[in-house]
């Protein structure tokens, strides 16, 4: 038995280099997403279901996942590429920015962007500090796009898997699907726990913007948009929070100083309570 364990271990360590030397990471995450989400949601079954019954459940489980998941990042891509996407909200910054500049000692002004590629190639530089890879668009997206497909279609069938009785399973396989439920707990554990973070700084954020703000008759340009990208940056840790923040500041800013110190003092306050809310903090 302990050599199966081994085998299984130099097997996982081969698929990790491989997943990295072609790049299937994103698929990765896909396939682990949607076995981790099926196997919760599955959890809520009933129990006294028959064989077939649990099996046609299981199948329609996974294609709830899939189809929320796909529909949701489909969204998130249009919104983002439309005309009112990131490339208006670059633009808006770097407007703030050049009113900024008139006010600011030059010291400070002349590390400023001027243009929406000055502020790209900044924001590029603080992500290749932090993360290995930068989604691509164009051929890539799509290439990207059909392996993230694949990636949550073999999550599925791997959850569906998962039920089914294994008492005479080969050890070699029970050490490999030992392998694969501590890849889906530390996943479950780190990663889900990261959406979970985002989406409650998305929450806060969002009362911030769309209701306290209003409520004082200031209207933050593309408050929508902003919240959006709190949640989707919010996914990368540290980096992803310095991102968003920056943003809301500087469009706060561009407000009035009295906005932007206080969209400032209800980030800081914002993180401090995300600090006390994580477990292990």
């Amino acid at each position: 038995m302990q050599r199966y364990t081994t085998i299984s271990y130099l097997l996982a360590v081969s698929a990790v280099l491989l997943v990295l030397r072609f790049h299937l990471l994103p698929a990765v995450f896909a396939g682990l997403a949607v076995y981790v989400l099926t196997l919760k949601l599955a959890g809520h079954l009933p129990k006294n279901m028959n064989r077939f019954a649990h099996k046609v459940a299981l199948g329609v489980v996974v294609i709830c996942v899939i189809t929320c998941l796909t529909s949701a990042g489909a969204a998130i891509w249009s919104f983002v590429g439309s005309s009112h996407g990131i490339a208006a909200l670059l633009a808006t910054v770097v407007d703030t920015l050049d009113s900024l500049r008139r006010t600011l000692p030059d010291s400070v002004a002349e590390v400023l962007p001027t243009t929406i590629e000055g502020l790209n190639e900044q924001l590029v530089e603080i992500l290749r500090n932090h993360v290995q890879k930068i989604s691509v668009v164009g051929m890539e997206g799509i290439k990207v796009f059909a392996h993230v497909l694949l990636g949550m279609v073999v999550g599925g069938m791997a959850a569906v898997h998962h039920f089914i009785e294994h008492e005479k399973s080969p050890p070699f396989i029970g050490a490999l699907r030992s392998r694969l439920g501590k890849l889906a707990t530390a996943f479950d554990k780190v990663v889900f726990a990261q959406v979970k973070i985002s989406g409650l700084n998305s929450i806060f954020t969002a009362l911030y913007l769309l209701v306290v703000l209003p409520l004082f008759g200031v209207h933050l340009p593309m408050a929508s948009l902003l919240v959006l990208l709190t949640f989707a940056v919010g996914m990368l840790p540290v980096v992803g929070n310095l991102i968003s923040n920056t943003v809301i500041v500087v469009i706060s800013l561009g407000v009035s100083p009295l906005v932007g110190i206080a969209s400032l003092v209800f980030l800081v306050l914002i993180h401090k309570a995300e600090y006390f809310m994580t477990p292990g903090s």
